[in-house]
């Protein structure tokens, strides 16, 4: 059979099969200008609630700079090669060190991609004889590294999501299961520490209470937590109190910082084993020295700065409470990230005007409806979420705050978001000539 076959059958796979009718519009959108607020989509002025850029680093004036002139001096290739081989600098070092103080642990290892990094670092740090246990919303990248460790043959078991209790049972079963195969094998429980579409967090205080009573290794991705949760901006274990009790964080340096690549920081022993033994790492590219020296401007500022962690909060919590206020379901988000679920009227009718429509494609174009709406005619751009990003039959609108929004650019998104709910509830986006095409 042609390879190719399956392709065509599926006309694209779970998101492709919308591309005739959504590519550059709801998928691959371009948005144009600097990143910031108010940028451009097809050729008109948006205010602009899409971006992961949480504490507005990505057109800092002195971010900038720094980014041109190492840009300038070094390129964007060097030191090429990886760093195990030849891209090693005193720079990357640094950063590194300045990552681990920052952070309040022994040492830290940067990673050129955090998706990467983590499939990577599952993959290296749990062998076939060990067990993991990790939370059933878990991100695509600690699903990926699961994947690879059932492959050479490795055990995990999943809990019910953010179940402190379920992962209790479920250490249990990897306890016995342990005791059973006569192996000398280690436990993992891997978690987001802000799941990145619903923004709620995990509960890292309960989990890793657990480990009064059961010997594991406890590993969070905290790519929306680190620069946003906590204090100091440490991340979702530093908000928890939970420091100690967390073996290994990974953060990213794309959210927050606004520049790329991550890192991981633990107990010194542990992050050379990474250094020495992820794959990802040892046979990729060293990160351009551009963004080290980029990277180190940021961690400066996140350091030095805490009122732009404060205005992203302001923003947040006037968004979030007006949202609620307005009728509308955010669910349990306690993070920046703020989901808003489409809950529309949905009737199928009687007659066969729409045979073969579903509850759920109803649902779908009054979605769809609803965003249209919101982009051409109240100015208003954010992302519809859908499955495979969220269970099937889940539909969601995804706002992104940063430090740059503005009060009254909340209260423009309120007053329209208003105006929206009262169209939805009347079933005006219940547009059924576009569930005939």
């Amino acid at each position: 059979m042609d390879l190719f076959k399956k392709i065509d059958d599926t006309c694209g796979g779970t998101l492709g099969k919308y591309q005739e009718v959504a590519h550059g519009y709801f998928v691959f959108p371009k948005l144009e200008g600097d990143i910031g607020p108010m940028m451009k989509f097809r050729g008109k002025n948006v205010l602009n609630w899409s971006m992961e850029n949480y504490l507005g680093l990505a057109n800092d004036p002195g971010v900038r700079d720094v980014d041109t002139d190492a840009a300038r001096r070094w390129g964007l290739g060097y030191p090429m090669g990886t760093r195990i081989i030849s891209g090693q600098t005193s720079k990357h070092e640094e950063l590194e060190d300045t990552i681990a103080r920052f952070m309040g642990k022994e040492d830290a290892f940067i990673v050129n991609f955090g998706y990467q990094a983590m499939v990577s670092a599952i993959d290296t740090l749990c062998n076939r004889y060990d067990v993991i246990v990790y939370d059933s919303a878990a991100n695509a990248s600690i699903m990926d590294g699961i994947l690879l460790h059932r492959a050479k043959g490795g055990k995990s078991f999943i809990y019910s999501h953010n179940d402190a209790a379920n992962c209790r049972k479920k250490l249990e079963l990897a306890k016995k299961y342990i005791a059973k195969e006569k192996q000398d094998g280690g436990v993992m429980v891997v978690t987001d520490g802000v799941f990145d579409t619903a923004g709620d967090i995990a509960p890292l205080d309960e989990i890793a209470a657990l480990k009064d009573e059961f010997e594991f290794t406890l590993l969070v991705d905290d790519a929306h937590g680190f620069g946003v949760m906590g204090e100091q901006g440490r991340g979702t274990a530093e908000f928890f109190g939970v420091d100690d009790k967390v073996d290994l964080i990974f953060g990213s340096c794309a959210k927050a910082l606004a520049g790329i690549g991550g890192f991981i920081v633990g107990r010194e022993k542990v992050i050379n084993y990474l250094r020495y033994n992820m794959r990802s790492q040892i046979f990729d590219e060293s990160l351009p020295l551009a963004m080290v020296l980029g990277l180190q401007k940021r961690f400066e500022i996140l350091k030095d700065e805490p009122e732009r962690r404060n205005r992203l909060w302001r923003v947040t919590h006037a968004l979030q409470d007006g949202l609620r206020d307005a009728g509308f379901d955010i669910g349990p988000t306690r993070s920046a990230i703020t989901p808003v679920y489409i809950h529309p009227k949905v009737e199928v009718p009687a007659d066969d005007t729409l045979s073969g429509i579903s509850p759920d494609d109803i649902a779908i174009n009054s979605a769809i409806s609803m965003v249209m709406d919101m982009r051409e005619n109240y100015g208003i751009f954010c992302t519809i979420v859908k499955y495979p990003a969220v269970p099937p039959g889940t539909l969601m609108i995804r706002f992104m705050p940063t430090a740059n929004h503005t009060m009254d650019q909340v209260e423009h998104t309120l007053s329209s978001m208003r105006e929206m709910k009262a169209k939805l509830d009347a079933g005006g986006y219940d547009n059924q000539a576009l569930l005939k095409q």
